[in-house]
């Protein structure tokens, strides 16, 4: 035992600890009258053996070597730092009457030239290689340099060249193709991939609108069957590692939402300038919700976004809304200066929340203009009318209601449609938001009026509307005008609609307006298809009273839009075509009409604006003719619609529903109604901890 004892020592100390140890071990057993075998026989003196080898040992140098373990308990010494050089633990086992240790360091394998004829060169430092296959170019670790392990691979996976000798693999390792160095493959772990693909899915949650339960519920169930049919049970089991419950998808949507704003903070500090486009509403839980776009100049286009989702904690007037605005410009550093406009519901003569916001907001901005919907403009413009069309207009209202609010009396009109055969089987409804088209409301009104004649009681006093002749071609009228306005009123919508889209469409219509009112004095009605198919139908003709009432709603009718859209010299027609200016516009200096004039003459130029949009174009233009570009593109930025707003709240009403008011909708909102796409790997790469769930 002490032999044994000794080798151990030998291993960890100086030969001044051994001898001390020798000497007091044998003054040990010298005390005892029984043979050293005999003592190690019985278990009382075997642990005061055991434990007298340990104290010496630890009295040596005052440093710890190691515990005794044994069956049930093991218990790990702490290492003083003057044994750093020295293993780093000894740890003495008694099991079977042994003493055991763990602490030798781990054999590395060398490369020997031999190993060539199994087909293997190394990899790696040579001091502790790795071994490579010449012919399949895997790596295997430095355990495998073993000739019978190398001799395996070789007869395992390339039987065929097993008999070859040694000259042949020297010939295939110095071949061009195997000369070059080996091209690290990297590939992400599992938790890495189940991370990207958590965000992933969490993304397109988000653009959907669903609720976040949806990924653990729905999702993630059928995603481990269509594996699990495709390919096999393995691979369905890792399906198990995204994370996809409510709290994660939470996470994951604000760590998109995040990227987002931060890209679009980005830009906004590196463009020239940018408008605004704001408006503030109530959801579902009471909150006042103020939604603010953003339009600027990016990477040769103009781009819109969404600036900032925010509820009102307190009371929503033009200071909070301000207030809130300026915190996101003044948190982020985005200057006020840059700002060129801002779009609001607003008039100017108008009071309000709004009209204050945009007020604090030209203050702080004194370069910013302000402008009003152009769609609001035309809403209010088309709702003056003659009060004889205003009566017809109404008491369809009440025909349509008066079947739509109750249900029992909606079913039994679909069966009775359903039995004559009719076109439709059910009224729409009419609203007064004007995106809502009322043409159509009207045309289906008229289109079951025989079916409605049927179906209506004669108690109801509207009954006989249905009946008068005179009565149905107001309503054709109606059903024709309202169209073609609402047509209208669409066209003005969408994204990058600039000011000279909207007043093209208007002058469009005010001289349309004029023809009609021209063709209907000289009754010729075929500019309005119901009512000239009604007029064939009943073989008849319009009176001169129904015919005075519809040249003057649409005399009137354009008068209020000139009032609404004035017709005036803009000075800025040389952004909308500047290929036919040929005299220096007022608000153009010398030197831009100099570098106006070099642009037209530039043919390419020329053939790109017949291929790109406007704000393309001039956007394309910044490197080339930038003093020019940059006045042009000035002049494009502001919006001429609150087209986004609206559909924004509309979009926040589908995602903040009654069943789920307490959510936070920004970060839903930041991902649906922006044109960043998240950069997911870039959110990845930022977390230290790769797992899954976080």
């Amino acid at each position: 035992m002490i032999a044994h004892l000794l080798c151990i020592l030998s291993y960890n100390f100086n030969i001044f600890v051994i001898l001390n140890v020798y000497s007091k071990l044998t003054m040990f057993c010298a005390t005892n009258t029984l043979p050293m075998d005999l003592l190690l026989k019985q278990g009382s003196l075997k642990q005061e053996v055991e434990s007298f080898c340990y104290q010496i040992v630890s009295e040596s140098n005052d440093q710890k070597v190691g515990i005794l373990q044994s069956e049930d308990e093991q218990l790990q010494p702490s290492v003083s730092k003057k044994s750093e050089g020295e293993l780093s633990r000894v740890k003495f086992i008694s099991n079977s009457n042994k003493i055991t240790t763990f602490s030798k360091k781990p054999k590395r394998r060398k490369y020997d030239e031999s190993y060539l004829s199994f087909g293997f060169t190394y990899f790696g430092n040579r001091d502790a290689p790795h071994a490579q296959c010449v012919l399949c170019k895997k790596i295997l670790s430095n355990s495998s340099l073993a000739p019978s392990k190398l001799r395996r691979h070789l007869e395992t996976k390339h039987a065929a060249y097993k008999d070859k000798d040694i000259s042949f693999f020297k010939q295939h390792l110095d071949s061009p193709e195997n000369n070059k160095p080996p091209t690290p493959k990297i590939v992400n772990t599992d938790n890495e991939s189940a991370t990207e693909a958590s965000y992933n899915v969490s993304y397109h949650i988000a653009l959907s609108g669903e609720a976040h339960t949806i990924g653990e519920l729905l999702i993630k169930p059928c995603a481990k069957d269509v594996v699990m049919r495709m390919f096999d049970e393995q691979y369905s089991k890792k399906i198990d590692a995204v994370q996809l419950s409510n709290s994660t998808v939470a996470r994951r949507i604000k760590d998109l939402a995040a990227d987002i704003e931060e890209e679009l903070v980005c830009r906004l500090k590196i463009c020239d300038g940018f408008s605004l486009q704001l408006d503030e509403s109530a959801d579902v839980s009471g909150l006042a919700v103020l939604l603010v776009f953003v339009r600027y100049r990016f990477n040769k286009s103009i781009e819109e976004d969404l600036l900032l989702c925010e509820s009102l904690q307190s009371n929503a007037t033009g200071e909070e809304i301000f207030n809130c605005i300026n915190s996101f410009m003044q948190k982020h550093e985005i200057e006020w200066e840059k700002c060129v406009d801002v779009c609001s519901d607003a008039s100017r003569a108008m009071d309000g929340k709004i009209a204050e916001a945009v007020t604090l907001i030209k203050y702080v901005a004194p370069e910013s203009t302000s402008s009003h919907c152009l769609l609001y403009r035309h809403a209010l413009a088309v709702k003056i009318m003659p009060t004889s069309l205003k009566n017809v207009l109404d008491q369809a209202v009440q025909i349509i209601n008066y079947i739509k609010a109750r249900p029992h009396q909606s079913r039994l009109l679909k069966i009775l449609c359903e039995e004559m055969g009719a076109q439709h089987t059910a009224l729409l409804l009419n609203t007064e938001v004007r995106w809502l088209s009322r043409g159509k409301v009207l045309v289906r009104l008229f289109e079951l009026r025989r079916e409605l004649l049927v179906f209506m009681d004669s108690a109801f006093r509207l009954s006989d509307c249905l009946t008068n002749s005179s009565w149905l071609l107001r309503l054709a009228y109606l059903a024709d005008i309202f169209t073609k306005l609402n047509e209208v009123n669409l066209s003005m919508q969408g994204k990058n609609v600039t000011v000279f889209t909207v007043f093209d469409k208007m002058s469009s219509l005010l001289r349309k307006l004029e023809f009609w009112a021209s063709s209907v004095e000289e009754e010729n009605f075929d500019c309005f298809p119901t009512l000239s198919d009604f007029l064939t139908e009943i073989n008849s003709t319009v009176d001169k009273d129904i015919c005075s009432a519809i040249v003057q709603h649409l005399r009137g009718l354009r008068s209020t839009l000139l009032k609404y859209f004035p017709v005036t010299n803009d000075s800025n027609t040389w952004v909308r075509n500047p290929f036919t200016v040929t005299v220096k516009p007022a608000s153009l200096v010398a030197r831009d009409y100099e570098s106006l004039i070099d642009l037209t003459s530039d043919s390419q130029v020329k053939q790109n604006f017949s291929e790109l949009s406007l704000n393309d174009f001039w956007s394309s233009l910044i490197q080339e003719y930038p003093s020019i570009a940059r006045r042009a593109v000035r002049v494009l930025l502001p919006f001429a619609t609150m087209h986004l707003c609206e559909t924004g709240f509309s979009y926040y009403a589908a995602t903040k529903t009654k069943y789920r008011k307490r959510l936070d909708a920004a970060p839903h909102m930041r991902i649906r109604l922006s044109n960043i796409t998240p950069n997911i790997k870039r959110i990845c790469d930022k977390k230290t901890q790769k797992h899954c769930s976080h």
